[in-house]
């Protein structure tokens, strides 16, 4: 199942450094780590002695692959390792993941401070990779060794520990900062072009004559205030073209009424009610005892 946000027309990015699952206990962990990884571009994925073994099948295939949702390619294209030494022997360069202090003397860094320095050496032909330890244990200290450096995350120091799969999506969200420009994927479109003065006007002009005709300036004194405060209220939102009309046509039917049509409907629902015998609200009270 893919989701909302999929679509096969557009080009994937692909690079990144390695995501490396070392002993990942749960189907569905791997497969939700392959969708954080293909939400940002990541495409090498590893993975190091999985518990219940890999490629999976049955059941748990379909757990991995229903988490995936749409980076199966992902799953498919996974290596599979025995060793952490092994899945790290071609990297120019490794984090490993952790919430806590080891005592390695190691250069600790956010994935913010982190993924720039990847994204750089990356761009320079070097590969770097990041080691991610069991659900519940984590990485075990020869394993944290074997890095050239530790990546932690700003958390909540009383509750650190990150589902697997979020602290991938993290990481993947920083390289995708550090290497792209990092906009956001689309803009808003304009319904219409902005509004000019004179239309504005115009309409300030229609609104504020209605509204005096209905008694709202009071007190008299208060009425230049009141207009200066109403237009200002309209000014602050930009109003295009279309937001003008909408709003004129909208005081417009306040102030007139119901279309012609609707009265002829509703007139017409009248005389019909009449024909079939149907006793007006009014004249379904009991008559007043007039002796």
């Amino acid at each position: 199942m893919t989701g909302a946000g999929t679509d096969r027309t557009k080009p994937s990015l692909i690079g990144g450094p390695t995501i490396i699952l070392v002993r990942p206990q749960l189907a569905v962990n791997i497969g939700m780590c392959a969708r954080a990884m293909a939400n940002f571009g990541l495409a090498d994925f590893r993975l190091v002695s999985p518990r219940e073994g890999w490629p999976r099948t049955g059941a748990l295939k379909k757990g991995a692959y229903a988490a995936a949702a749409g980076a199966v390619h992902l799953l498919e294209a996974a290596k599979l390792y025995d060793s952490v030494e092994g899945a790290v022997a071609d990297l120019n360069f490794v984090w490993a993941t952790t919430a806590r202090e080891r005592g390695q003397h190691k250069p600790i860094l956010t994935p913010a401070e982190a993924m720039p320095q990847s994204a750089a050496a990356i761009a320079g032909g070097e590969k770097h990779g990041v080691l991610f330890g069991p659900e519940r244990t984590g990485l075990a200290n020869d394993e944290v060794a074997l890095a050239d450096a530790i990546l932690t995350f700003p958390v909540n120091p009383a509750y650190a520990s990150l589902n697997l799969a979020q602290a991938v999506l993290l990481t993947g969200y920083e390289w995708m900062r550090a290497a792209t420009d990092a906009k956001a994927p689309f803009a808003p479109t304009e319904r219409s072009p902005a509004a000019s003065r004179d239309m504005v006007l115009s309409f300030f002009a229609y609104l504020e004559g209605e509204l005096e005709r209905a008694g709202f300036f009071r007190p008299p004194g208060k009425q230049p205030v009141m207009r200066r405060n109403l237009r200002n209220i309209f000014h602050r939102m930009k109003l295009s073209e279309q937001d003008v009309r909408t709003l004129r046509g909208m005081v417009v039917r306040l102030v007139d009424g119901p279309r012609a049509g609707r009265r002829e409907a509703a007139r017409e629902e009248e005389n019909l009610a009449h024909d079939f015998g149907a006793v007006p609200l009014e004249s379904s009270q009991p008559p007043k005892d007039e002796g």
